[in-house]
Parts: structure tokens; sequence; C-alpha cells
């Protein structure tokens, strides 16, 4: 299979009534999946570039930090009034990748970073792993964890995992992490620490019960990973907080720093994103104080834009509250395929490796497994072919990205894919849909010229369709119990807690 790949680059205008008509119909297309979903009936192989031939440089330890339903503006160094005094650090010492693209929803982008293929190709396209259902990453795709450990490094995961709990050879630890402490479906209290009052807290694959806040927990413990690492062995740790996705909670000193917002909801969000930023401000002065920090790689990113949308905040009811997320002049937001769901707030940092400044240049977070990969000395070759591209000269050096193309997702339902300048947007539940763009001259996606460019629509057209043809069906689509139980959030079909402590003793 042959891709092509288009060259990203970053407006226009037209009237604010068909905007908002428009993005309904965006919202419209979820809901449909989410409600009928029992009814919806050029692999460019970026073989991982040795360490070597990067520079000739040690290999770092890698920490990749992931935050859940961030908002593009809502971090200081995109203008907020939120505070991140250590993320803005990270971003202004670092690269600032300012056209870095993810999917619209966790489950798929979690997939796509870890696989370094895009979620299509095995499934996980469509939304999320409902928390009753059991399906989860199929067991044949060979994960970036695996590669780095076969390559000589510990590999450890903290936070939320969200690519299948309901069976543990779907686990962490059955996927190439040497250790794990987190929760496995999509989001928790973060106080009680479970999903529809189902506990959802393990470390190591055993249940376990303490108190605490959930993102002061997990930076707790990546201090102590930290702290406790033998540098000498390479180390690649995975941060996923669940911050600042619902429910909105957050500790009374940290809420109480944001007096000054009106709205208690958008006061909450802020002490989350706050409160996250504290914990990246204390792992990185602990790579300081292990002398670790001069050969360490530090990635951040939202899994996707923030949140607009009540139906798609998971377990906690929002439909009465403002949605605090801000996605700055990006339109849409978390599930829909405009900007404001796909381009996230994300950064680079390693000192003396990669230049500081903003890297304007394409990349999706498939890119992310053979550019890690290569820089570690791992196979990018070893599973199948990869939609990743190594974009390691881009985010170090700022030089023109090798990604021609990005394929914002392919669904039954719907579809979206960038070349260059040009991006579609193909919905096809009837009334269908077709949406153009230049996003170079527009990012904010104001002016739909689909009729005033019938070519461009149709080449973008059979790209869709050629790579809808590849596609593996939606498991959220084959799953009719998780769909419709997926749609009310039922409890999370995790592994029942007293079987397995009666098996293991």
């Amino acid at each position: 299979m042959n891709h092509k790949h288009g060259k990203h680059v970053p407006n226009s205008e037209q009237s604010v009534g068909l905007m908002k008509r428009r993005d309904l119909l965006q919202n419209g297309s979820i809901l449909l999946a989410m409600r009928f979903a029992c009814a919806l009936a050029p692999v460019a192989l970026a073989a991982a570039t040795p360490a070597a031939a990067q520079q000739a440089a040690p290999r770092p330890h890698i920490i990749y930090i992931v935050a859940d339903d961030l908002g593009w503006k809502d971090v200081g160094f995109h203008g907020s009034d939120i505070k991140t005094p250590n993320i803005d650090k990270l971003a202004h010492e670092g690269a600032r990748l300012e056209q870095f693209y993810v999917q619209p929803m966790c489950t798929p982008t979690r997939a796509a970073l870890l696989t370094g293929r895009y979620p299509f190709r095995y499934g996980l396209q469509t939304l999320v792993i409902p928390t009753p259902s059991k399906y989860g990453m199929p067991t044949d795709e060979w994960l970036l964890p695996q590669a780095l450990k076969e390559a000589g490094y510990r590999t450890e995961m903290i936070g939320k995992w969200h690519l299948g709990h309901a069976d543990r050879k779907f686990w962490p630890r059955q996927r190439g992490f040497d250790y794990h402490y987190g929760s496995m479906v999509g989001e928790v209290d973060y106080y009680t620490h479970s999903s529809s009052k189902i506990r959802d807290w393990y470390r190591d694959d055993r249940p376990l019960k303490e108190e605490g806040y959930v993102t002061q927990l997990w930076g707790k413990d990546a201090v102590a990973r930290i702290s406790g690492h033998d540098a000498k062995t390479p180390l690649f740790l995975y941060l996923a907080f669940t911050a600042p996705h619902a429910p909105y909670q957050a500790p009374k000193d940290t809420i109480d720093r944001y007096k000054h917002i009106a709205d208690p909801t958008r006061r909450t969000y802020a002490a989350m994103i706050s409160s996250m930023d504290d914990e990246i401000g204390k792992i990185v002065a602990t790579l300081e104080q292990k002398k670790m920090r001069e050969n360490t790689l530090i990635v951040f990113m939202s899994d996707n834009g923030g949140n607009q949308s009540a139906m798609l905040s998971g377990d906690a009811d929002v439909s009465k509250l403002k949605l605090p997320a801000d996605n700055g002049p990006y339109r849409g937001g978390k599930g829909m395929l405009y900007e404001g769901g796909t381009r996230v707030a994300a950064l680079a940092n390693w000192p003396g490796r990669i230049k500081p400044g903003e890297v304007k240049e394409v990349m999706h977070v498939v890119d992310m497994f053979p550019t890690l990969a290569g820089l570690a000395g791992a196979s990018g070759s070893k599973g199948k072919p990869l939609d990743g591209l190594n974009v390691w000269p881009t985010l170090s050096e700022g030089k023109p990205s090798p990604r021609q193309e990005v394929v914002y997702n392919i669904e039954p339902f719907r579809g979206a894919v960038r070349q260059g300048e040009w991006k579609l947007i193909w919905r096809t539940p009837l009334p269908s849909a077709l949406e153009l763009y230049n996003i170079a001259q527009d990012p904010y996606e104001k002016a739909d010229v689909a009729e005033k460019h019938p070519e461009i629509v149709v080449r973008l057209q059979k790209r869709i369709e050629q790579l809808a043809r590849e596609s593996a069906k939606p498991m959220f689509l084959q799953d009719a119990l998780g769909a419709i139980k997926g749609s009310a959030h039922g409890p999370p079909a995790l592994p029942n807690e007293d079987a397995y402590f009666t098996q293991r003793n």
C-alpha cells in the first residue's frame, strides 16, 4: 500500500450562521454514531534511524507527558490566564509545536502514539472504548514500549491507559511496560479513584486502595520512579494525566489561586491544569537533582482539543455546566474534525539538542513512534508498516517536515484528510456535507471553498475513499452492547478483584 504525504502549513471568512449549522452537523454525526452504532453497519514505512545517525548523541531518557482534554489556549505559552509556569518554561526553552496534530478523541490518539499507525487501520478510530466494553488494542500491534524495552530501555507508565480494560491481555504491563500505576478506563473520580462507583486503581496489575488527589498521586509517583532510577539505564516514562478531563475537581488551595475567575467550573478547571503544572515542575526538578536533565527529552501534548460537548464528557454529568475549555481561535473541539479538535498544545524539550523556538511545520502523533525509536536505537520496522515518519530534524531544528499528509480520521460516517494546505472534511450521513479549507490561508476554518475548487474536492474524496477501503471496521460499532451502554456510561467491565486475589493466592 502506498501513502501520499502532503506538506502542511497553517485561514479566510464566511457567515457565522453557516458555521454554526455545520458545527451542529459535526456534533450530530458523533451523536448519530453513538445512538445508532448498531445500525451503522500508502503506508509510509519509516524505519527508525539508528541513534548514531541522529547526531551521535547518547540515548536519551524520554519523559512523555499527555494531558487530557486540554484546550489549545489553556496554557500560558498560548496566552491563557491559567498559570502554567513549568510547562511554559519547557515550551520557551524548547520547541513549541504549533502544527502538532492528534486524533479527535482520547483512545484513538493514545493508540496512534503507541503504534505509530493511524487507528483506522486496526478498528480504534471511532469514539473511545466505553467502560462496559470488552475490546482493546489488538494484541498483534507492536507498541512503542515494546520496541524501547527490546532496545534496553526501562519502560514505565503512570496514569490513564484507556486502550483496553476488560481483559488483562490489553493492560500496560502486558503491552511492553515494566511498571504501571494508575487507571484503565477513560476517567476516574479524582478522590475516590472510581468510575461509575467501581474502583479503577492499580499498581502492577494489582488493585490498590489509597487516598489522595489523582494528579498529585501520579506526579508524586513519577518523582519517586525517577529518584529511584539507575541513570545508566535509559528510561521511558509515559505519564498520562487525566487532568483536566471531567469530573471537574481540584484541591481547594489550588482553586483559591483563581478567585478572579467568576465561573466556578472554569475556576476549578484552571486549578486542575495548575495542579498538573505543579507536578511537572517537581518532575523536572527531580531530573535535575539526579543529574539526568541534560540527557532527557520531555514531550508534552494534549490527547485532543478541549471539550465543548457535554455528551463527550464521559461519566460526569456536565449538562448544566458551561464547559470551560478554550481552544483559542480554532474551530470546534474534542470529537470534531476541525482544527480545534485535532491541533493541540504541544512541545518538546531536550537541553542542547532541541533548538528553542516556534516550530510551524506539520507533525502528527503517529510520527512520535519512529522518531523516538530512532533516538533510542530501537527498531521501527518490527511490527506492521508505520504511518509515522521520523521528524527528528523538524522537531530539533525546525527543518522542513517530511509529512505531506495528515489523516484526521476515517470512519464509516465521516472522514477528513489534509494534503499540503488543502483540507477536506466529508460527512456522509444524510444530508451529506463536503467542506474544503485552505489551512495555510484559513487555519480557523471560516471559509468553506468547496464550490470554488471542485477538482481538489474530487481528488481528496478519492483519497478518503481509498483509505476507507483499507480501514478495519470500528470496534465501537461492532460492539453493539458497548456502543449502547457506553452512550449511557455504564460501569466499567474490569476483571473481578476477588477472583484475581483468589487466583493469586
